[in-house]
């Protein structure tokens, strides 16, 4: 099971969505389709997809949250071709952030926000393809900007089979904004590839619910680790949802959490989801309680 899942927002968009990044990439699909019914936002689709062979999730559950670049997906093409594909399907209705061309960094590199405001990163790898083909990439803005290496040794601290990998730093003057110290780094957490930056440019992305990060725990020692290593933000603290001391926010929940949401009769199902959006630290012990006890 992969341990740490890209947990994308929607308004009403998450099957469509989904659907149309399964189109994008080969070695993609949809797993599964769950609807909870009178959730606080309403019934709310979950949709469980691939793309390329990674696992991510989408909601749809209301206008309350809107992506930005603070987070985006950044894949690796492995020929011009593909770049341009993609670029030209993410662009219908969408909005250019960086123009797709030659850069130094890039042969051939585009930023992109899709028709849904997620942001993706297009770039060409020649020669040999990395095993991850998308790869989070934190952009660290406002009051977080200056704070990536930071941040990058607080999560490879928190998390096991983790390293910062490579840190390139900006040059004098090549940053917008004194702030910023990091223009690239890449790390892992639990074995899978992230990115970070700081902005170069005086422009607050701020990091919201819009893009958070699902961390699969196998049981109650594990969540309690978890929170109590990331939760910074008291009033973040809803249903397994914590903001991390950077704002980042993240999802800490039972690897079998399916199973709490999705199985037995419907009025079993609502009977732990009602407990469940009650909490703010998931306690599996409970959960499972109300699960099996009969009226």
């Amino acid at each position: 099971m992969q341990k740490i899942i890209p947990h994308l927002w929607y308004d009403k968009e998450a099957k469509e969505a989904a659907s149309f990044y399964v189109s994008l990439f080969e070695n993609s699909r949809i797993l599964s389709v769950n609807v909870l019914e009178n959730t606080p936002s309403g019934d709310t689709d979950i949709v469980t997809f691939e793309l390329a062979g990674q696992q991510f999730q989408a909601i749809s559950a209301g206008p309350y949250f809107q992506f930005n670049p603070s987070i985006s997906l950044m894949v690796a093409c492995d020929s011009i071709e593909e770049v341009d594909t993609k670029w030209k399907a993410l662009s219908e209705g969408g909005k250019e952030l960086m123009p797709l061309g030659e850069y130094p960094f890039n042969k051939r590199y585009g930023w992109i926000q899709d028709r849904y405001g997620l942001s993706w990163q297009l770039m060409l790898i020649e020669g040999d393809q990395p095993a991850q083909k998308i790869t989070p990439n934190l952009l660290f803005s406002g009051e977080s900007c200056g704070k990536t290496e930071e941040a990058l040794k607080f999560y490879t601290e928190v998390f096991p089979d983790s390293g910062i990998e490579f840190i390139s730093k900006y040059g004098p003057g090549e940053a917008a904004t004194p702030k910023a110290k990091i223009n690239y780094a890449a790390f892992k957490l639990c074995g899978m590839n992230f990115s970070a930056m700081d902005n170069g440019f005086d422009v607050d992305y701020t990091f919201n619910e819009a893009f958070s990060l699902i961390v699969n725990c196998k049981d109650q020692k594990e969540i309690d680790y978890y929170w109590d290593k990331l939760s910074a933000v008291p009033e973040a603290e809803q249903c397994g949802w914590l903001k991390d001391p950077y704002g980042v926010s993240w999802q800490i929940v039972p690897d079998n959490i399916d199973e709490f949401i999705s199985k037995g009769s419907k009025e079993e199902i609502q009977k732990v989801q009602q407990v469940l959006f009650k909490m703010k630290k998931i306690d599996i012990a409970t959960l499972e309680k109300v699960r099996f006890e009969k009226e």
